[in-house]
This record gives C-alpha cells, structure tokens and sequence, in this order.
C-alpha cells in the first residue's frame, strides 16, 4: 500500500490556504500550520518543522502581503519573504523534499507593456517586491532545480479573508446607498486571480513533480476599474448587492500609496497551463464562481 504524501502547508489561515485545505486531493496527508502554530518570521521554527515533519513538499503560500505596510516594515517583509523560503528550502536540502513557492508579479517592474515570461529578469518597484524576489533567489540557490517550483502569481482574491473584491462589496453597498461614485485606479493592468484556480494550479504541480519558474494567473487582462466595475455587476446579478456604485475611474496619481505598483504586471502563463495541463478560465467567469461562494452579507 502507497503512503500518503505529505504536504507541509503554510499561511492555512489565509485565503490561499484555506482554499489548498478546501481542495486537498485524495492521497495526499497536510500539515497545517497557521501564524499561531509556525511563524514565517522565525527561520529556525522554520527549518524545525521541515525536520519534525520531512513532508514531500512544502506549498509556502503564507506571506507578507501588506503592499503598502512593508515599506515601514522592510526587516519584518525580509524575515517572512525572504528569510522562511530560505529556511524550508535549506532543511528541504537535507530531508529530500520539495518546495512549491508562491511568488508575485511584483517581482516586475510593469514597464514593458506585454506579458512577462517566467525566465524574465527581476526588477521589483517596492520592498514587497524585493522581498519576494530576494525569496525566489535564496531557494534557488538553496535547492537542485528539480525540486523547486516558483509559481507566481496576480491579484489574488477569494470569498473569505481580506482582499479586494470583498473590499469593492463593501465599498459598493455604501456608496450606492449614500449616492456616491466609487473611485478605482484605471491605469494598472494585470489579472485577477482566484483561490480556487490558484489552489487547483498547485495541487496540478505538485501532482506532475512540476519544477521551475511558472506564473499562474485566470485568463485575460483588467484594470483595477475593470475589476471593480465587474465586482458590482455580478454582485447585483447575484443579489449580494441591491444596486451597484457608479465606478469612477482614477489615475494612479489621484491615488498615491506608499509603495509603488507596477502599471502592467500581465503574467504569461501558456506555458505553465500546458504543464499543467489546465485549461484557462476568463477571469469573470473566475470571479462569478467566487461570488457565487460569497455570504449575503459580505
């Protein structure tokens, strides 16, 4: 009788990981761990839990993913980024197992103005970006090739945690019910990406020994406008919303932020897909599906 495999999952708490736990595959034993259970800023809890536990893999989907925040808090994104991906990568050296890191598009600059191909030169904007960069690099030179996937990744959102569709429905209900435009930044574009598509895109990769640089994202491209307008149109149709807010789309600069964001951070992920051997799915017909998952009154 085959052993089950042991997966080693990080950030359960989050809206990546509950979606991983929601779709554990038949066969496979995860290890949940949540920020109570295994700090990603405590390298040596880290590496001990690789050593306690020798999963087959490890899916590092935990992070610090507080854009704005890490430009405050540069040594704490550095430690979680940077510093746990290095720790599970350097036991995963010893003990024989994999990793399955999640990255961002972050990780690009956003100037180029078409897809970025997996094999592209890093060059983040900002420290969330640099601290997931330098992320990619330690568990690169941590691991032999084959037994390290990268998958980045855009515009994540689901229907629990925090995010920003669930942010838009908020924002919907109350400026439609006080008679006020929504303002949403019009000049970025990438692609929003489920928790459930990406969840299924790293149970794929893991299921096929996936090794390498891949990005992940639904299909299609959008706009920040084009998400939030989409948000409330399905979410009306779905009666979660009584009436959509008109969305006003701004530029970046009516909107300024700590931290500077890519204005095109469009991921290519053909080749990933035919790895993967999934097929594409539009990133409203992605979004409808989480809505659909998506209590009254969110």
């Amino acid at each position: 009788m085959t052993s089950a495999l042991k997966v080693l999952i990080t950030g359960c708490g989050g809206q990546l990981g509950q979606a991983l736990l929601a779709s554990l595959p038949p066969g496979i034993e995860g290890i949940v761990t949540t920020r109570a259970s295994l700090d990603l800023a405590d390298a040596e809890a880290c590496g001990a839990a690789v050593r306690q536990h020798r999963p087959d893999w490890v899916i590092n989907s935990g992070a610090y993913t507080a854009v704005d925040r890490a430009e405050s808090e540069p040594e704490l994104a550095l430690r979680v980024n940077a510093g746990a991906p290095d720790a599970f990568a350097a036991a995963l050296a010893d003990t024989g197992g994999r990793l399955l890191q999640l990255s961002t598009d972050f990780v690009f600059n956003g100037s180029q103005g078409s897809p970025y191909q997996p094999d592209q030169a890093r060059d983040p904007l900002g420290v969330y970006g640099a601290t997931k960069a330098e992320g990619e690099r330690r568990a690169a030179d941590r691991l032999p090739p084959d037994r390290l996937c990268v998958l980045r990744t855009s515009w994540v959102y689901g229907p629990v945690g925090q995010n920003f569709c669930l942010t838009m429905l908020r924002l919907h209900r109350l400026k439609a019910a006080a008679g006020e435009p929504l303002a949403v930044i019009a000049d970025q574009v990438g692609c929003p990406t489920s928790t459930s598509t990406l969840a299924q895109a790293c149970w794929a990769a893991i299921a096929r020994g996936v090794s390498g640089f891949h990005h992940w994202s639904d299909a299609g491209a959008a706009s920040w406008y084009d998400f939030a307008v989409a948000i409330g149109e399905l979410a009306v149709a779905r009666g979660l919303l009584p009436e959509a807010a008109a969305v006003r789309p701004i530029g970046t600069e009516e909107y300024p932020t700590p931290a500077k964001r890519p204005s095109y951070s469009l991921l290519d992920c053909r080749a990933t897909r035919r790895a993967l051997d999934l097929p594409p799915l539009h990133w409203r017909q992605a979004l409808a599906a989480v809505l659909a998952q998506v209590p009254p009154a969110a």
